[in-house]
């Protein structure tokens, strides 16, 4: 049961990462067909992978880690390559949203081991 969670939080990070480089390819490339053929392969993608994590994970813990990973995928990602600021409260955003997702893990972790 361990593996299956750990593949599924993979799986939501793989998706979560798919999501920040179909918003990345967006703003990189400048020839259309490019940028829409990347964002349709990134958002397919990170379908196919969330899809893949909601076997493995709730529907709570899968769609919180997608978007959590997106979120500090894109920010960090903005700061790096298009040389955008990250102000102290994306920071302050950003560590709520991982204690966020660790205390979820652990309570559901917790919760399926009492039921068992």
């Amino acid at each position: 049961m361990a593996g299956d969670n750990r593949r599924g939080y993979a799986w939501a990070l793989a998706a979560g990462l798919n999501a920040a480089m179909a918003a990345i390819s967006a703003k990189l490339f400048s020839p259309l067909f490019l940028k829409y053929g990347l964002v349709i392969l990134f958002n397919v993608t990170m379908w196919g992978c969330y899809v893949n994590s909601l076997k493995a994970l709730s529907t709570l813990q899968a769609t919180v880690t997608n978007f959590a990973t997106n979120f500090l995928s894109s920010g960090l990602a903005g700061f790096i390559l298009f040389e955008e600021p990250l102000p102290s409260k994306w920071f302050a955003g950003a560590i709520c949203i991982i204690i966020g997702v660790l205390i979820l893990s652990k309570s559901s972790i917790e919760r399926k081991s009492s039921s068992d």
